[in-house]
């Protein structure tokens, strides 16, 4: 979802925790113990359990983020499983802050990007059942489905469902909406048929919401009902999880989770990418889906997938590809991460997939040998992971089957080094949110800037200069929350071309709960171009663009009642690229402008392919299935 701002958060990333409402969620407190008598959980159940502290500590580690931001934060949920049984259930606050209904159990809550589990997990039984081939192309099964780029027929379910892909990212038009609008999956196809891929199929992982929005299509295709119907049938009805399912019509009854932003409450959030981000669910829902993972695909007597499907699911596909700069992240089938490093930092396995909408955000984890599960959903405004591996690793600790809970990451900065020659590392980088400057002092540290829209500012608040220290990062002491270092990615791709990608890699030093530092690729360097031509040079003439297609029931327009505006500029760092949204693409021709980036994980997804025309005499840009004219 794209807000006016242009500003992006991520659900799942590294570079910011929790998400806001934004293009790129759809897809991170210590309490008050006082605060326990003023905000009391609602409907809370708790089985005979050993996790009697754990609870306590839970309940006012929720109950003071529910103080903290009362603007936005409405309700929390949470379920924890343990041996096939649910040992706590319990809803904190407002269903709705409107009419003041308590949030309970059974309130149901949007959870995003949470639902591309079950996308992995519709493909493994139709595995199961001879109707698919995960490796197979898909136009085999979606005839009509077709890219610029040739490449397009080698795409498979698998590349679809582990990001994979090599489509730009996120068709935003209508999303997410406040009445059900049909037909997004075909017009999603529609999109990509003007699109060029940005990277061959199979090369690298970046997230990717459409790969999951055209599995949908092949779950037709193969199956013969929508994918909403195959899901009901088939994962929902015999996991007994009656309080959950897809909102496809509007909803006049129910208990649901209503989403509220700013003080302000809305009606009923719809999320009409649905493999990617559809269901609508409970925690203690969640859970019965948790068991059926953990009993290798049994659910109750009742074997819902094969073991050798949810293997499936669980296996690294991010292993064998050809751009992997360090570090590899393990996405599994659906799955975020199927080694999750928080887990594994106590020798536990852990899988782990976590969502975002415009007003929700969630995280789910499952631990197979530990046979534990936890969903946490929310009103955004809170860190629903932070909140999962503080209870995790407590519960852990508390039925001994960890020592101890671990000590959070220290953000100390380390002793100074010697730095390396990084001569060849200054200048421009680029990513989906921003330009990106890097500079070298005359002391030998560095200098991070961003690129605003506007000027050239530090890239963290305060932090001028970088050092170089033992452990070789880059760190500022005037934040100790993320250091800095630089990875390059060299080869040759599928087609026998060379590559030599480098990326400034961005570490963030307490990562979720903060047991774990984690890292990612921030931004690309990118190289020198030419000039653009006199045809770029008129387009850019115009500097502001605004969307005539968005439903006037699309969340960004009935929160806001005006379109989305997007930019285009150049500025003098990047003499030969069109800044759009500030993202940058080069000229595939004299009306068309590209994707350039190859990023893996966050910072490369959601990017821009643009196209002019003139229609009815008034310039046009087409934009990733958003039509603009002069703002």
């Amino acid at each position: 979802m794209k807000k006016h701002s242009g500003r992006r958060d991520e659900a799942s990333g590294v570079n910011a925790e929790p998400a806001s409402a934004s293009r790129r969620q759809f897809l991170g407190y210590a309490g008050a113990g006082v605060l326990a008598t003023v905000l009391p959980g609602c409907s809370a159940s708790v089985s005979a359990t050993p996790y009697g502290n754990t609870i306590a500590a839970a309940q006012t580690m929720i109950q003071s983020d529910l103080f903290a931001d009362p603007q936005n934060l409405a309700s929390i949920s949470v379920a924890l499983l343990k041996n096939g049984r649910i040992v706590w259930a319990e809803a904190f606050g407002k269903a709705s802050m409107q009419t003041g209904a308590p949030a309970t159990q059974d309130t149901r809550y949007n959870i995003g990007s949470v639902s591309k589990v079950l996308a992995g997990l519709a493909a493994v039984i139709l595995q199961d059942r001879g109707l698919l081939d995960l490796d197979a192309p898909i136009v085999q099964y979606v005839k009509n489905f077709s890219m610029l780029s040739p490449e397009y027929t080698q795409i498979t379910s698998r590349h679809l469902l582990s990001h994979t892909s090599g489509f730009s990212g996120s068709n935003y038009t209508n999303i997410m909406t406040f009445v059900p609008v049909p037909g997004y999956a075909q017009a999603t196809m529609n999109v990509l048929a003007d699109q060029h891929l940005k990277h061959l199929p199979g090369e690298l992982a970046v997230y990717c919401n459409d790969g999951f929005t055209i599995f949908e299509l092949v779950v037709a295709a193969v199956s013969g009902m929508s994918y909403v119907s195959f899901v009901e049938q088939n994962i929902l009805a015999p996991l007994k999880m009656t309080n959950s399912g897809f909102l496809t019509t509007v909803q006049t009854s129910g208990n649901f989770a209503y989403p509220y932003d700013n003080g302000t409450t809305y009606g009923i959030e719809y999320l009409d990418a649905y493999a990617s981000g559809g269901l609508s669910t409970t925690p203690s829902d969640m859970m019965n889906l948790a068991q059926m993972f953990i009993g290798q695909g049994t659910f109750q007597g009742t074997q819902i997938v094969s073991a050798r499907g949810i293997a499936e699911m669980a296996t690294n596909q991010a292993a064998n590809l050809t751009i992997i700069p360090s570090p590899i992240w393990p996405c599994g089938l659906g799955w975020d991460s199927v080694a999750d490093w928080t887990m594994e930092s106590v020798g536990v396995a852990g899988w782990n997939k976590n969502g975002g909408t415009a007003f929700f955000v969630s995280d789910f984890f499952v631990l197979p040998q530990a046979q534990m599960a936890i969903l946490v959903t929310g009103n955004k405004g809170y860190n629903p992971r932070k909140i999962a591996e503080t209870i995790l690793m407590n519960a852990l600790a508390e039925d001994r089957t960890i020592g101890a809970v671990p000590p959070l990451v220290s953000t100390a900065m380390p002793p100074a080094a010697t730095p390396p020659n990084v001569a060849s590392l200054t200048g421009s980088y680029g990513n989906m949110q921003n330009p990106v400057q890097v500079l070298q002092n005359s002391d030998g540290t560095l200098a991070l800037n961003r690129w605003d829209g506007h000027a050239w500012v530090a890239l963290k608040q305060g932090a001028t200069s970088y050092q170089y220290c033992s452990d070789g990062w880059w760190w500022s002491a005037a934040n100790t929350a993320d250091s800095y270092s630089f990875q390059s990615a060299v080869g040759t791709d599928a087609e026998g071309n060379p590559y030599n990608y480098v990326y400034l890699t961005q570490r963030t030093t307490r990562y979720g709960a903060g047991y774990i530092s984690a890292a990612m690729p921030l931004a690309q360097k990118l190289p020198d171009l030419p000039q653009l031509d006199a045809a770029w040079s008129a387009h850019l003439q115009t500097a502001q663009w605004k969307v005539t297609n968005m439903s006037p029931q699309s969340v960004q327009m009935a929160t806001t009642h005006s379109p989305p505006q997007y930019s285009l500029a150049q500025i003098p760092a990047l003499p030969g690229y069109i800044l759009f949204d500030n993202q940058p693409l080069v000229p595939l021709s004299d009306d068309r402008g590209g994707m350039v980036l190859k990023i893996p994980l966050n910072m490369g997804r959601d990017l821009y392919e643009i196209v002019f025309s003139t229609v009815n005499g008034v310039q046009t840009i087409t934009a990733n299935g958003m039509t603009m004219v002069p703002a």
